[in-house]
């Protein structure tokens, strides 16, 4: 399956500390882009909140670490190692290190991610 090549916006700078947020209101959709913000990162993993314009998703990858994905707005079609999951806004899937994952479109959405780095030794 051939799938479209992203224009990715990241914002590595991390969100300030002691505050509180709406998380699905701290980035916005940004035409024909995946648009990516760091909550936080540490060397033992980090937190990053993602949003999708229509017609955008993530191309297969394997991690060597788990990965904590959940849907805050939309919902999308998840593909870990051949299986498809639909999950709609508030749900969430653990992606097993070491298997092949890809993210469908399903039109607009906006997802969380954490990946735990620690742990694997």
């Amino acid at each position: 399956m051939e799938r479209k090549r992203n224009n990715y916006k990241c914002d590595t700078s991390e969100i300030e500390k002691a505050k509180s947020y709406i998380i699905v209101e701290i980035i916005e959709y940004v035409p024909n882009s995946v648009v990516i913000k760091t909550i936080i990162k540490k060397s033992t993993g980090n937190v990053s909140v993602m949003s999708f314009d229509s017609g955008e998703g993530l191309a297969e990858k394997i991690s060597p670490f788990d990965i904590f994905v959940q849907i805050i707005e939309g919902d999308a079609e998840l593909v870990i190692d051949g299986t498809f999951n639909l999950l709609n806004a508030g749900q969430g899937i653990i992606i097993p290190a070491h298997l092949s994952s890809f993210i469908n479109p399903n039109g607009r959405f906006k997802l969380i991610q954490t990946i735990i780095k620690s742990g694997y030794e």
